[in-house]
């Protein structure tokens, strides 16, 4: 039996170009400095905001490779960690994106981490706190991170219920940043930026918003996202009208409901 490893490599990760990110306060100044400590991150809040565009934006200032896993309820530890695969008649030992972000000592980025299945989110717990190593059972051995690596880890606190939320054990390992929908003079510069349009049309999609926001718990969960306005952005500037581009990107992505639907198309009608 071989337990041949195949092991990342790191420039097929790297961010090449800026990722365009404005910063909402001192998220990137904590985020450095815990790097420079070896702490992990925690980044909080809604659908949408920014989360993960900023994890590719500290990935490229800090040039490390970033890798990001998507988690949802059938992940397991060994979706993370890796496992033996038989391959050309050969038992070979395959490294998950947990793995081979330790290896390469880049950045393992844990996508709504609360989706995963409780048991699978333990196997994070050595690499968050001081001993910075990941026991790989199967194989009979412990990695230890190197100092470039980071583990970040993010959540939607909107979703959250008794039986989906962060235990206590598993968040008091990392430095928190909290995250919303930028001020609304900055969510239009992300959108002039992001969507291609006019200023006027991306001050009317932020008052949109900031509409449906205000209907969150009266019939959706969540307001429009920071994203829909730039999927709304697009389509405007590719010559879609911008009622129907609200509809589209923004009514539809939000609620299956008809009556709601009906209230969101004609504030959206109100405004252009």
């Amino acid at each position: 039996m071989s337990q041949g490893l195949q092991v990342l490599k790191p420039e097929e990760f790297f961010i090449e170009q800026e990722p365009y990110y404005e910063p909402q306060g001192d998220e990137i100044a904590i985020f450095e400095a815990a790097y420079q400590n070896g702490l992990p991150l925690l980044l909080k809040g809604p659908t949408g905001c920014g989360k993960t565009r900023f994890m590719e934006h500290m990935a490229w200032r800090l040039q490390r490779p970033l890798i990001t896993v998507s988690c949802h309820d059938d992940l397991t530890a060994s979706d993370l960690v890796g496992r033996f695969l038989v391959k050309g008649g050969e038992t070979v030992w395959v490294d998950g994106p947990l793995a081979r972000a330790v290896r390469a000592g880049g950045i393992c980025y844990l996508d709504e981490i609360v989706e995963a299945r409780k048991d699978t989110t333990v196997v994070i717990h050595p690499l968050a706190d001081d001993r910075r190593v990941l026991p790989m059972e199967k194989l009979g051995a412990i990695l230890e991170a190197p100092d470039a690596f980071c583990l970040a880890i993010s959540y939607n606190p909107g979703y959250q219920s008794i039986l989906k939320d962060l235990k206590q054990s598993t968040r008091q390992r990392f430095v928190a940043l909290e995250f919303d929908y930028p001020e609304p003079s900055l969510e239009q510069k992300i959108i002039e930026r992001e969507g291609g349009i006019s200023a006027d049309l991306a001050r009317q999609l932020v008052k949109f918003a900031q509409m449906t926001r205000n209907l969150k718990g009266q019939g959706l969960d969540e307001g429009a996202s920071t994203r829909l306005l730039v999927h709304a952005a697009k389509l405007m500037a590719s010559g879609v009208s911008p009622v129907a581009a609200c509809r589209s990107a923004i009514a539809q992505a939000l609620t299956d409901d008809g009556e709601m639907l009906s209230a969101i198309q004609e504030l959206s009608a109100s405004l252009f």
